[in-house]
């Protein structure tokens, strides 16, 4: 049968934030020390960054950056990392069960951030740490008054205040794994607290709070709770969420786009009764500020639980890019999003002291970033179905599509979950015509297992092509278990 994708420019869904091409960065394993800060490597620019891996990250556009964590923040002293590098002290890091040198800290992410032209976003420490702490931070940070924090901050070399907009208050404070777990009474409470503070120092700042990652508890009641005790403090609530192929099973795993709209749309209601029955004015978003694949590493040693060094496949990729979709559909609400991790820990570039690779993630990850346009638009789309495990009649093509109003260009995505069949698609515009060529964009592979390494870096690729399309439809055949993205300018 033949497959349509029907693009009608006026049914739009909403604007797109940039920030769900989001990044986060934790100390955990070799995400800084041997990946992105590598002080004496041959690799290292004067302040200690790896050249190649800061190269690498400029390529996925990322314009917001969360740091220090992840489990690590919720028992993580700030001052710690800053001041000095030989003075910092080495403490037990019990998160991840090593020790944490501090060599990399505050001021060294600001760096970082300025380097691939991204927004810092700090999580302060809602674990074990208290609200002169998470203040503190904030005035350290942002103020430019004549105040003992904001004069050291002076005092170690940085004169101009960092102005970090994006503060997260507590990680996974849902999860029993956690430092400082809290339940919904004592979170919510909390965070108020927090949040004025923070906010006193700073009222400027956009606040996110930690509202859901351990979804078999009691998320309702987190989410009414935050919202009853600090409506006006919240900007985000803050989700997480990590998917993987645990069954071996590539019908089952294409399904998880369900699993993503479930709870997407599930968070959006919560919101949406909240403001109702608190007739709240102000807009709260969603910031999916972890998400990832991630099954493999997370190991039996304690090496392995150390480093979390997932090695991606194909059938990965396409994973990352219906993620994408998901949040192109769900622009309206969905204004934050941060794949978990950048460097090394589940993350799209892998390196060794000498060189680096990208991994099958990073070509979804740098399309979309690039490709995407301001406004997300409610696309048709039908065809060819499959079942897996308790899904059916889904469709096999996984469709999202933006256009970028001030260039006239369109941007169509499609995942071809099918793993043996090409896909014939017919794709049409409801008014107006393609102008002049449309490139096509394909990642793909040999097979869904497919990985890239040092040995074979490109074994998973994009491969780009230019189609002559004049008028307003044309058929586009998407090959079996590929992503592609398809641009176009309109007139």
């Amino acid at each position: 049968m033949m497959n349509y994708i029907k693009i009608d420019l006026d049914r739009q869904l909403g604007h797109i934030h940039p920030n769900i091409f989001g990044g986060f960065a934790e100390h955990l394993g070799r995400c800084f020390y041997g990946g992105i800060y590598e002080p004496g490597s041959p690799l290292a620019d004067e302040q200690g960054f790896r050249t190649d891996v800061l190269d690498a990250l400029c390529r996925l556009n990322m314009p917001v950056m969360r740091y220090p964590g992840g489990n690590f923040v919720s028992g993580y002293r700030w001052m710690d990392g800053v001041g000095p590098v030989e003075a910092r002290p080495a403490r037990p890091e019990l998160a991840w069960e090593t020790v944490e040198l501090n060599h990399f800290g505050t001021n060294e992410f600001i760096q970082f951030c300025r380097k691939v032209n991204t927004e810092p976003y700090i999580v302060v420490n809602c674990g074990d740490g208290d609200m002169r702490e998470a203040r503190d931070w904030v005035e350290y940070c942002n103020s430019a008054q004549n105040t003992a924090l904001a004069n050291l901050r002076r005092q170690h070399g940085f004169d101009a205040p960092h102005n970090v907009k994006y503060w997260g208050i507590g990680n996974e404070v849902d999860g029993e794994w956690q430092i400082g777990y809290k339940t919904p009474e004592e979170y919510a409470r909390a965070y108020k607290e927090f949040a004025k503070v923070m906010r006193w120092v700073d009222p400027s700042i956009k606040l996110l709070a930690s509202a859901i990652s351990n979804w078999r508890a009691e998320f309702v009641e987190r989410i009414q709770l935050l919202l009853d005790h600090a409506p006006n403090l919240i900007d985000y609530l803050a989700i997480h969420w990590y998917v993987g192929n645990q069954e071996n099973d590539f019908a089952k795993y294409m399904a998880v786009s369900e699993l993503l709209e479930e709870r997407i749309s599930a968070t959006e209601g919560l919101i949406n009764a909240m403001k109702l029955q608190r007739n709240i004015q102000r807009p709260i978003a969603i910031a999916v500020d972890e998400w990832n694949v991630w099954y493999r590493a997370r190991g039996s040693t304690l090496a392995e639980r150390n480093n979390l060094e997932e090695k991606y496949n194909l059938e990965d990729a396409l994973v990352v890019a219906m993620h994408f979709n998901a949040f192109i559909r769900h622009a309206r609400s969905v204004k934050m999003a941060n794949i978990a991790q950048i460097v090394n820990v589940i993350a799209p570039i892998f390196t060794s002291p000498e060189d680096l690779f990208l991994q099958t993630i990073f070509h979804p990850f740098e399309l979309y970033s690039r490709a995407c346009g301001n406004i997300a638009l409610d696309v048709f789309w039908t065809g060819d179905t499959f079942s897996a495990g308790d899904q059916t009649a889904l469709r096999t093509l996984d469709v999202s599509a933006t256009l970028d109003e001030e260039a006239r260009k369109l941007a169509v995505f499609v995942v071809n979950r099918s793993e043996k069949d090409a896909i014939e698609t017919s794709i049409t515009l409801d008014s107006g015509h393609f102008a002049g060529p449309v490139q096509a964009h394909t990642i793909n592979g040999p097979d869904i297992k497919a990985e890239n390494s040092f040995d074979h870096p490109d074994a998973v690729g994009v491969f780009k092509t230019d189609l002559k399309v004049e008028r307003k439809d044309f058929v586009y055949t998407f090959e079996p278990h590929s992503v592609t993205v398809l641009v176009s300018a309109l007139e």
